[in-house]
Protein backbone atom coordinates (compact mmCIF):
# COMPACT_ATOMS: atom_id res chain seq x y z
CA UNK A 1 0.00 0.00 0.00
CA UNK A 2 0.74 3.49 -0.63
CA UNK A 3 0.31 6.82 1.21
CA UNK A 4 -3.00 8.70 0.03
CA UNK A 5 -0.30 11.58 -0.96
CA UNK A 6 1.59 9.19 -3.38
CA UNK A 7 -1.46 7.90 -4.89
CA UNK A 8 -2.97 11.44 -5.54
CA UNK A 9 -5.92 10.46 -3.56
CA UNK A 10 -8.22 13.95 -3.42
CA UNK A 11 -8.06 13.49 0.19
CA UNK A 12 -4.54 13.92 0.81
CA UNK A 13 -5.37 18.23 0.53
CA UNK A 14 -6.56 18.98 3.93
CA UNK A 15 -8.59 21.50 2.67
CA UNK A 16 -10.78 19.46 0.64
CA UNK A 17 -11.24 16.85 3.55
CA UNK A 18 -12.42 19.75 5.32
CA UNK A 19 -14.99 20.97 2.63
CA UNK A 20 -16.11 17.25 2.89
CA UNK A 21 -16.49 17.13 6.40
CA UNK A 22 -18.37 20.35 6.68
CA UNK A 23 -20.78 19.50 3.04
CA UNK A 24 -21.77 16.07 4.16
CA UNK A 25 -22.27 17.26 7.84
CA UNK A 26 -24.31 20.20 7.51
CA UNK A 27 -25.74 20.23 3.91
CA UNK A 28 -26.41 16.41 3.48
CA UNK A 29 -26.64 14.99 6.84
CA UNK A 30 -28.32 18.18 8.21
CA UNK A 31 -26.26 17.81 11.36
CA UNK A 32 -25.13 20.43 13.34
CA UNK A 33 -22.07 21.94 13.01
CA UNK A 34 -19.71 21.30 16.24
CA UNK A 35 -19.05 24.83 17.15
CA UNK A 36 -22.68 24.92 17.40
CA UNK A 37 -23.07 21.52 19.77
CA UNK A 38 -20.49 23.42 21.98
CA UNK A 39 -22.43 26.65 22.47
CA UNK A 40 -25.14 24.71 23.22
CA UNK A 41 -23.05 23.65 26.16
CA UNK A 42 -21.80 26.56 26.86
CA UNK A 43 -18.45 25.41 25.53
CA UNK A 44 -17.80 27.72 22.69
CA UNK A 45 -14.99 29.19 22.48
CA UNK A 46 -13.42 26.22 23.71
CA UNK A 47 -9.99 27.73 25.74
CA UNK A 48 -7.23 26.11 26.71
CA UNK A 49 -5.97 25.20 30.53
CA UNK A 50 -2.64 25.02 32.11
CA UNK A 51 -0.27 22.69 29.05
CA UNK A 52 0.59 19.67 30.49
CA UNK A 53 2.13 18.00 27.68
CA UNK A 54 4.07 18.90 24.63
CA UNK A 55 2.79 16.97 21.52
CA UNK A 56 5.65 17.05 18.68
CA UNK A 57 5.65 14.97 15.46
CA UNK A 58 8.62 14.12 14.07
CA UNK A 59 7.81 12.67 11.05
CA UNK A 60 5.52 10.95 8.66
CA UNK A 61 7.64 8.56 7.34
CA UNK A 62 6.44 5.17 8.90
CA UNK A 63 7.55 1.39 8.38
CA UNK A 64 4.03 0.44 7.89
CA UNK A 65 0.44 1.96 6.37
CA UNK A 66 -2.02 1.51 8.28
CA UNK A 67 -5.70 1.55 6.90
CA UNK A 68 -7.05 3.67 9.52
CA UNK A 69 -4.05 6.07 9.44
CA UNK A 70 -4.53 10.04 10.54
CA UNK A 71 -1.04 10.77 9.32
CA UNK A 72 -1.28 9.20 5.90
CA UNK A 73 1.66 7.71 7.19
CA UNK A 74 4.24 5.78 5.42
CA UNK A 75 7.69 4.91 4.11
CA UNK A 76 6.74 6.90 1.18
CA UNK A 77 6.08 9.95 3.49
CA UNK A 78 9.73 11.87 3.29
CA UNK A 79 8.86 14.83 5.47
CA UNK A 80 10.94 14.79 8.82
CA UNK A 81 11.75 16.99 11.52
CA UNK A 82 15.35 18.45 12.14
CA UNK A 83 17.48 18.86 14.70
CA UNK A 84 17.38 22.97 14.46
CA UNK A 85 13.63 22.65 14.79
CA UNK A 86 13.87 19.87 17.17
CA UNK A 87 16.13 22.47 19.60
CA UNK A 88 13.60 25.14 19.05
CA UNK A 89 11.27 22.29 20.83
CA UNK A 90 13.94 21.73 23.71
CA UNK A 91 14.45 25.68 24.17
CA UNK A 92 10.52 26.02 24.24
CA UNK A 93 10.16 23.74 27.13
CA UNK A 94 13.34 25.08 28.85
CA UNK A 95 10.52 27.96 29.40
CA UNK A 96 7.68 26.06 30.85
CA UNK A 97 6.67 23.57 32.96
CA UNK A 98 4.92 20.92 30.88
CA UNK A 99 5.77 17.72 32.35
CA UNK A 100 5.32 15.59 29.78
CA UNK A 101 7.00 15.09 25.95
CA UNK A 102 4.52 13.06 23.73
CA UNK A 103 6.34 12.15 20.59
CA UNK A 104 4.93 10.69 17.82
CA UNK A 105 4.67 10.26 14.33
CA UNK A 106 4.65 8.22 11.98
CA UNK A 107 7.25 5.67 13.36
CA UNK A 108 9.22 8.48 15.62
CA UNK A 109 12.07 6.01 16.24
CA UNK A 110 12.95 6.56 12.07
CA UNK A 111 14.17 10.07 12.71
CA UNK A 112 17.64 10.15 12.59
CA UNK A 113 17.61 12.16 15.86
CA UNK A 114 15.22 10.12 17.63
CA UNK A 115 17.65 9.01 20.51
CA UNK A 116 19.73 12.55 20.45
CA UNK A 117 15.83 14.28 21.23
CA UNK A 118 14.62 11.66 23.91
CA UNK A 119 18.20 12.35 25.67
CA UNK A 120 18.14 16.28 25.36
CA UNK A 121 14.67 15.97 26.83
CA UNK A 122 15.47 13.86 29.42
CA UNK A 123 17.89 16.15 30.36
CA UNK A 124 15.37 18.65 31.16
CA UNK A 125 13.36 16.37 33.64
CA UNK A 126 10.34 15.86 31.61
CA UNK A 127 8.54 12.64 31.21
CA UNK A 128 8.87 11.08 27.65
CA UNK A 129 6.11 9.47 26.27
CA UNK A 130 6.75 7.79 22.88
CA UNK A 131 3.92 6.36 20.46
CA UNK A 132 5.86 2.90 19.19
CA UNK A 133 3.95 0.99 16.31
CA UNK A 134 5.47 -1.76 18.29
CA UNK A 135 6.63 -3.57 14.59
CA UNK A 136 9.38 -0.92 14.36
CA UNK A 137 11.66 -2.43 16.99
CA UNK A 138 11.75 -6.10 15.44
CA UNK A 139 11.93 -4.52 11.65
CA UNK A 140 15.29 -3.57 11.33
CA UNK A 141 18.53 -4.88 13.70
CA UNK A 142 19.39 -0.96 14.26
CA UNK A 143 15.91 -0.90 16.39
CA UNK A 144 16.45 -4.27 18.36
CA UNK A 145 17.71 -2.38 21.05
CA UNK A 146 15.18 -0.01 21.43
CA UNK A 147 13.68 -1.86 24.45
CA UNK A 148 16.94 -1.25 26.39
CA UNK A 149 17.25 2.06 25.14
CA UNK A 150 13.83 3.33 26.21
CA UNK A 151 14.62 1.77 29.91
CA UNK A 152 17.57 3.28 30.13
CA UNK A 153 15.67 6.90 29.72
CA UNK A 154 12.60 6.03 31.33
CA UNK A 155 10.44 6.45 28.36
CA UNK A 156 6.84 5.83 28.85
CA UNK A 157 5.51 3.46 25.56
CA UNK A 158 2.38 3.46 24.10
CA UNK A 159 1.63 0.58 21.45
CA UNK A 160 -1.21 0.76 19.19
CA UNK A 161 -2.51 -3.13 18.76
CA UNK A 162 -5.93 -3.16 16.97
CA UNK A 163 -6.96 -6.57 18.83
CA UNK A 164 -5.65 -9.32 20.42
CA UNK A 165 -6.22 -11.59 17.73
CA UNK A 166 -3.78 -11.76 14.30
CA UNK A 167 -6.94 -11.43 11.88
CA UNK A 168 -8.47 -8.29 12.66
CA UNK A 169 -4.98 -6.55 14.16
CA UNK A 170 -3.71 -7.59 10.39
CA UNK A 171 -6.94 -6.54 8.00
CA UNK A 172 -5.87 -3.09 9.66
CA UNK A 173 -2.34 -2.70 9.46
CA UNK A 174 -1.31 -5.50 7.35
CA UNK A 175 -0.38 -9.08 6.98
CA UNK A 176 2.77 -10.43 9.64
CA UNK A 177 1.83 -7.25 12.31
CA UNK A 178 0.10 -8.96 14.49
CA UNK A 179 3.13 -11.54 15.07
CA UNK A 180 5.69 -8.62 15.03
CA UNK A 181 4.04 -6.94 17.55
CA UNK A 182 3.97 -9.69 19.72
CA UNK A 183 7.45 -10.78 19.37
CA UNK A 184 8.03 -6.87 20.12
CA UNK A 185 5.68 -6.55 23.20
CA UNK A 186 8.09 -9.66 24.78
CA UNK A 187 10.70 -7.81 24.29
CA UNK A 188 9.50 -5.19 25.72
CA UNK A 189 8.57 -6.92 28.62
CA UNK A 190 11.88 -9.10 29.27
CA UNK A 191 13.57 -5.82 30.11
CA UNK A 192 10.42 -4.64 32.36
CA UNK A 193 7.74 -2.95 30.36
CA UNK A 194 4.63 -3.94 32.23
CA UNK A 195 5.56 -5.60 35.24
CA UNK A 196 4.49 -5.18 38.46
CA UNK A 197 7.13 -2.78 40.15
CA UNK A 198 9.45 -2.07 37.63
CA UNK A 199 7.73 1.92 37.23
CA UNK A 200 8.73 1.24 33.13
CA UNK A 201 5.29 1.79 31.61
CA UNK A 202 3.67 0.18 28.89
CA UNK A 203 0.19 1.22 27.81
CA UNK A 204 -1.44 0.02 25.17
CA UNK A 205 -3.85 1.46 22.41
CA UNK A 206 -7.11 -0.08 20.43
CA UNK A 207 -8.69 1.64 17.45
CA UNK A 208 -12.06 -0.27 16.41
CA UNK A 209 -11.35 -1.86 12.80
CA UNK A 210 -15.00 -0.82 11.61
CA UNK A 211 -17.00 2.20 11.57
CA UNK A 212 -18.05 2.16 15.20
CA UNK A 213 -17.53 3.34 18.47
CA UNK A 214 -14.75 1.50 20.77
CA UNK A 215 -17.21 -0.12 24.24
CA UNK A 216 -16.10 0.65 27.53
CA UNK A 217 -12.11 1.03 27.63
CA UNK A 218 -12.32 -0.92 31.23
CA UNK A 219 -14.30 -4.13 29.65
CA UNK A 220 -11.30 -4.05 26.57
CA UNK A 221 -9.01 -3.46 28.76
CA UNK A 222 -9.66 -6.74 31.35
CA UNK A 223 -10.10 -8.84 27.76
CA UNK A 224 -6.69 -7.84 26.21
CA UNK A 225 -4.91 -8.53 29.85
CA UNK A 226 -7.03 -11.77 30.42
CA UNK A 227 -5.74 -13.02 26.56
CA UNK A 228 -2.06 -11.92 26.11
CA UNK A 229 -1.43 -12.80 29.20
CA UNK A 230 -3.02 -16.69 28.32
CA UNK A 231 -2.20 -16.89 25.05
CA UNK A 232 1.65 -15.23 24.90
CA UNK A 233 2.36 -14.58 28.50
CA UNK A 234 2.60 -10.92 27.65
CA UNK A 235 1.56 -8.19 30.68
CA UNK A 236 0.96 -4.29 29.68
CA UNK A 237 -0.29 -1.81 32.24
CA UNK A 238 -3.31 -0.04 30.83
CA UNK A 239 -4.98 -0.30 27.49
CA UNK A 240 -6.64 2.91 26.35
CA UNK A 241 -9.42 3.08 23.73
CA UNK A 242 -9.61 5.30 21.28
CA UNK A 243 -12.08 6.50 18.73
CA UNK A 244 -11.03 7.20 14.90
CA UNK A 245 -11.16 10.27 14.05
CA UNK A 246 -12.49 10.79 10.00
CA UNK A 247 -9.51 12.43 8.64
CA UNK A 248 -7.32 11.22 5.88
CA UNK A 249 -7.09 7.66 5.41
CA UNK A 250 -9.72 6.64 7.95
CA UNK A 251 -12.30 9.18 6.10
CA UNK A 252 -11.51 7.46 2.77
CA UNK A 253 -12.24 4.59 4.24
CA UNK A 254 -15.33 5.68 5.48
CA UNK A 255 -16.68 7.34 2.35
CA UNK A 256 -15.48 3.94 0.43
CA UNK A 257 -16.96 1.49 2.32
CA UNK A 258 -20.49 3.66 2.28
CA UNK A 259 -19.86 3.93 5.84
CA UNK A 260 -19.16 7.95 6.46
CA UNK A 261 -22.97 9.18 6.77
CA UNK A 262 -23.89 6.75 9.14
CA UNK A 263 -20.33 6.86 11.18
CA UNK A 264 -21.09 10.70 11.44
CA UNK A 265 -24.31 10.27 12.79
CA UNK A 266 -23.28 8.29 15.66
CA UNK A 267 -20.93 10.66 16.38
CA UNK A 268 -23.04 13.66 16.37
CA UNK A 269 -26.09 11.55 18.22
CA UNK A 270 -23.38 10.44 20.86
CA UNK A 271 -21.72 14.20 21.55
CA UNK A 272 -21.16 14.61 25.13
CA UNK A 273 -20.90 17.60 26.86
CA UNK A 274 -18.81 16.37 29.94
CA UNK A 275 -16.18 14.81 27.41
CA UNK A 276 -16.07 18.07 25.35
CA UNK A 277 -14.68 19.73 28.38
CA UNK A 278 -12.09 17.31 28.76
CA UNK A 279 -10.64 17.40 25.41
CA UNK A 280 -7.07 17.12 25.36
CA UNK A 281 -6.93 20.33 23.12
CA UNK A 282 -7.06 21.80 26.04
CA UNK A 283 -3.60 21.22 28.01
CA UNK A 284 -1.96 20.56 25.00
CA UNK A 285 0.89 22.26 22.50
CA UNK A 286 1.24 20.17 19.38
CA UNK A 287 4.36 20.72 17.19
CA UNK A 288 4.03 19.45 13.76
CA UNK A 289 6.95 18.31 11.39
CA UNK A 290 8.63 21.37 10.41
CA UNK A 291 7.76 23.13 14.05
CA UNK A 292 4.09 24.50 13.26
CA UNK A 293 2.00 24.76 16.18
CA UNK A 294 -1.51 23.08 16.36
CA UNK A 295 -4.19 22.44 19.05
CA UNK A 296 -3.82 19.04 18.40
CA UNK A 297 -2.51 16.16 16.67
CA UNK A 298 -5.82 16.32 13.94
CA UNK A 299 -5.46 19.57 13.58
CA UNK A 300 -2.17 19.64 12.58
CA UNK A 301 -3.13 16.93 9.98
CA UNK A 302 -5.46 19.14 8.35
CA UNK A 303 -3.23 21.99 8.55
CA UNK A 304 -5.33 23.78 11.15
CA UNK A 305 -3.14 25.85 13.03
CA UNK A 306 -3.22 27.73 15.98
CA UNK A 307 -5.44 30.76 16.53
CA UNK A 308 -2.64 32.84 17.25
CA UNK A 309 -0.14 35.49 16.94
CA UNK A 310 2.77 32.78 17.09
CA UNK A 311 2.85 30.04 14.99
CA UNK A 312 5.97 28.44 15.17
CA UNK A 313 7.86 26.90 18.07
CA UNK A 314 11.06 29.07 17.39
CA UNK A 315 8.32 31.71 18.85
CA UNK A 316 7.25 29.59 21.51
CA UNK A 317 5.27 31.91 23.90
CA UNK A 318 3.52 31.06 26.33
CA UNK A 319 1.24 33.81 27.48
CA UNK A 320 0.37 34.10 23.91
CA UNK A 321 -0.93 31.00 23.40
CA UNK A 322 -2.58 30.78 27.02
CA UNK A 323 -5.28 33.11 25.28
CA UNK A 324 -5.71 31.41 21.87
CA UNK A 325 -9.29 30.52 21.19
CA UNK A 326 -8.80 26.38 20.39
CA UNK A 327 -9.50 25.75 16.63
CA UNK A 328 -12.58 23.37 15.93
CA UNK A 329 -14.01 21.80 13.15
CA UNK A 330 -16.75 18.98 12.29
CA UNK A 331 -13.95 15.85 12.76
CA UNK A 332 -13.50 16.79 16.68
CA UNK A 333 -17.13 15.42 17.40
CA UNK A 334 -14.58 12.13 17.10
CA UNK A 335 -13.27 13.38 20.28
CA UNK A 336 -16.23 14.00 22.22
CA UNK A 337 -18.28 11.04 21.36
CA UNK A 338 -19.78 8.88 24.27
CA UNK A 339 -16.62 8.63 26.93
CA UNK A 340 -14.71 10.69 24.97
CA UNK A 341 -11.04 10.24 23.22
CA UNK A 342 -7.81 11.26 23.51
CA UNK A 343 -4.28 10.53 22.91
CA UNK A 344 -4.79 8.72 26.65
CA UNK A 345 -7.80 7.17 26.49
CA UNK A 346 -11.69 8.37 27.65
CA UNK A 347 -11.72 11.53 28.99
CA UNK A 348 -15.20 11.06 30.88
Amino acid sequence: MKSLKATGNQLADSAFQLTVLRREVAETLHLPLFHEKLREAALFPLTPVAPAVLQINVGKMCNQVCKHCHVDAGPDRKEIMTRETMQYCLDALAQTDIPTVDLTGGAPEMNPDFRWFVEEISKLGRKVLVRCNLTIIVANKKYHDLPEFFKKHGVEVVSSLPFYSAAKTDSQRGDGVFEDSIRALKMLNVVGYGQPGSGLVLNLVYNPAGAFLPGSQKGLQDQFKKALMRDHGIVFNELFAITNIPVSRYLDYLIESGNYAGYMEKLVNAFNPVAAAGVMCRNTISVGWDGDLYDCDFNQMLDLHVASTVQHIRDFDAAALAQRPIVVNQHCYGCTAGSGSSCGGTVA
